[in-house]
């Protein structure tokens, strides 16, 4: 999986390419953990992203946690197959997807 962000004053966005699996998520975890101080808003890109297993789900779910305090996360450019995902496991009523 590959990783790229941008930063814009207190704005993050990051834009995840490939599989969001048990293998990748950890990588995720801790690029957030390194990138959120000082954020207010956060966007998770997930226009190149083929697949999200349970693990990449935690991860999001934690980012989410994370940044309601801050300001807020969103969710953009979700593919079909994710998007299933998210509807199968309730996600979709807790993330904010554009």
């Amino acid at each position: 999986m590959t990783i790229n962000k941008t930063l814009k004053g207190n704005d993050l966005t990051i834009a995840l390419e490939g599989r969001l699996d048990t293998t990748t998520a950890p990588d995720l975890e801790k690029e957030l953990k390194e990138s959120l101080d000082g954020v207010e808003t956060l966007t998770m890109d997930l226009g190149d992203l083929a697949y999200i297993s349970s693990a990449g789900l935690r991860v999001l779910l934690s980012a989410h946690k994370t940044m309601i305090a801050k300001g807020g996360m969103k969710v953009t450019h979700v593919n079909e197959i994710v998007q299933e995902v998210f509807e199968v496991t309730g996600f979709a009523d807790i993330l904010n997807i554009e």
